[in-house]
């Protein structure tokens, strides 16, 4: 696939000499910047997209995008294209040695639109991201714009940024960060980082295999996630192999934390690894990277008027693909927000609802991906032993498998303490509570999660009679959807334009509805 660019041209503020108020400017043009962008758009709010390159980066980097994360881009108008381009896989096998200490399958259940994760490689999505913001009228993508200098006051932001023709400031609003772990904007601000930083290094490897060679043991027309913990080709350390498109394969070596990182980075020594691995010579070494990650979070989603999305916001290890998958899904949760607040129709308390949402989904992806490095990279003799009898358990002990440990893969957050939920008021014995995520179902000629995300609040209705001045939906009582939620007749649930339950009760009550959609906007009757 050609790559998109998004060449430097001059802006109206420099040709006039006068910034124009803007009301969202976001810094950032990677997975998180372009999908809040569409999503605003969507909703009829004109932004500006900055971004200190004009064109997408190189390599996988970000490979499994999970089903929330598809469920977003299909809103977007992307979804369908990622999941058809991309390798759909629900399965995953962990080696220890080169015993199957144990698999797992992330979607047993069937009769969802979007599979459970889809390996594509970042740059290609970033392409598909880019092009359909480059159809957006609403949508401006300014590329070679470097912000230098960002100062608030109490009617917007006024950015001062760097272009090839010098210096110029911008006017917004509202300002949304989306420009990475070295975030500039994040550093404008002051705001210090709170976690972890690793020291093992890992190598990425993207390659693609020769004439009817694959990966010996794997069947190509069932692609799995494998992880080994000390495999034979690589004695001591981990490996993951993923299955990617257009004939590649994703594998990430662990290297130790002493590992000479100019040394590791040679072509000769890469290829070495990876023909050790593979039991063959017959590949082509497309790009490779050496990293270090970290498990941190900013002290702050929101200053004022600037917002942190992303690894702006929040970083954490690649075992699990939470970084890129939890970063779409800040930009789910803050777009229709956003919008909400520039239409009058809420308060700010919405937008510190973003914040509290946000980090609780950042604390809790940081823990899960802490508890994976620490258990990939034991740091102890102790730790070491432990790894290893949970490994050897898990082999014939089903309660040892839960403690082996390859990265949890990325799951949307709930967040039952949100201030914008109603709590239930009376028992339900299933079905996601107030917080949680809307789960998808079919419906006669399609899914209910296309249904909810035509932009605005959704009321799910199970056989009963509701009067909602939105989107109402009325489903029966015999299918999965019905199932799914544990409705009963007359059951009715408020779903947030991000798809998560607002509230729900046994039976309609129009004095009920009304108060929770005013908690959900964040403000008070």
């Amino acid at each position: 696939m050609d790559l998109p660019r998004y060449p430097y041209h001059q802006s109206l503020e420099q040709r006039s000499g006068q910034p124009q108020r803007r009301p969202v400017v976001i810094v950032g043009a990677g997975p998180v910047g372009l999908t809040l962008a569409l999503d605003l758009a969507k909703r009829d709010v004109p932004v500006v997209v900055i971004d200190d390159s004009d064109r997408i980066g190189e390599g996988s980097r970000a490979v499994c995008w999970a089903k929330k994360t598809l469920e977003v881009f299909d809103r977007l108008g992307v979804g369908e294209g990622v999941a058809r381009e991309g390798v759909r896989w629900q399965r995953g096998r962990v080696f220890h040695g080169e015993r199957e200490a144990y698999a797992f399958d992330l979607l047993p259940e069937s009769h969802h639109k979007m599979p459970a994760m889809v390996n594509l490689q970042q740059d290609q999505v970033e392409a598909r991201l880019v092009r359909a913001v480059q159809l957006d009228p609403r949508i401006e993508l300014r590329g070679r714009h470097e912000l230098i200098g960002l100062e608030q006051d109490e009617a917007g932001v006024t950015l001062n940024v760097r272009t090839p023709d010098g210096l110029f400031d911008m006017r917004a609003d509202w300002v949304v960060a989306c420009d990475g772990a070295r975030s500039p904007t994040r550093t404008l601000l002051g705001l210090g980082f709170q976690g972890q930083v690793f020291e093992d290094r890992f190598l990425i490897a993207d390659v693609r295999l020769g004439a009817g060679e694959r990966p010996r043991g794997l069947d190509p027309t069932r692609p799995e996630r494998w992880f080994w913990f000390d495999p034979p080709f690589h004695p001591g350390q981990s490996v993951l192999l993923h299955a990617q498109a257009d004939g590649l394969w994703r594998i990430d070596f662990q290297l130790g934390r002493e590992a000479n990182v100019e040394v590791e980075r040679d072509s000769g020594r890469i290829r070495a690894r990876v023909a050790a691995m593979l039991d063959t010579h017959r590949f082509e070494l497309v790009w490779s990277s050496i990293y270090q990650f970290c498990c941190r979070r900013a002290e702050r989603f929101r200053v004022g008027r600037v917002l942190l999305a992303g690894d702006a916001a929040h970083q954490v290890s690649p075992f699990g693909a939470r970084g890129a998958n939890s970063g779409v899904q800040d930009a789910d949760n803050l777009g229709w927000k956003l919008a909400a607040m520039l239409r009058g129709e809420a308060g700010e308390a919405l937008l510190d609802s973003y914040e509290a949402e946000r980090i609780t989904a950042a604390v809790d992806n940081i823990g899960h991906s802490t508890r994976a490095t620490d258990f990939i990279s034991p740091k102890s003799a102790l730790s070491r032993r432990l790894r290893r009898a949970a490994l050897d358990l898990a082999a014939h002990a089903e309660f040892a498998k839960p403690l082996v440990n390859s990265g949890r893969l990325s799951m949307p957050t709930d967040c039952p303490d949100s201030p914008l939920n109603t709590p239930d008021i009376e028992a339900w014995p299933g079905g996601p509570a107030p917080g949680c995520h809307a789960p998808d179902a079919p419906l006669d000629g399609g899914w209910l999660g296309e249904q909810l995300r035509h932009g605005g609040f959704t009321l799910l209705a199970f056989g009963a009679a509701a009067d909602f001045n939105g989107r109402l939906l009325t489903l029966p009582l015999d299918g999965l959807a019905a199932q799914r939620y544990a409705a009963e007749p007359g059951s009715v649930y408020l779903i947030r334009p991000d798809a998560v339950v607002a509230a729900r009760w046994r039976h309609f009550d129009a004095a009920a509805l009304r108060a929770a959609l005013a908690r959900a906007h964040g403000r008070a009757l």
